[in-house]
């Protein structure tokens, strides 16, 4: 065996994608996921300074 016989080649490198052209639809649905999103963290910060949920309801105690 000579020099890099045994070695794996490396596979050509690919041409970088072409960064496609967004129409009207495509720029309402990106407004809209980040809309939603915004939305999303606003609740989870409103949920993260309450308690717990389940809090009410019947105990049962271990006494008869």
């Amino acid at each position: 065996m000579s020099g890099r016989e045994g070695v794996k080649k490396k596979p050509l490198k690919q041409p970088k994608k072409q960064a496609k052209e967004m129409d009207e639809e495509d720029k309402a649905f990106k407004q809209k996921q980040k809309e939603e999103q915004k939305k999303l963290e606003e609740l989870k910060a409103k949920a993260a300074g309450k308690g717990p949920l389940a809090t009410g309801g019947i105990k049962k105690s271990g006494k008869k």
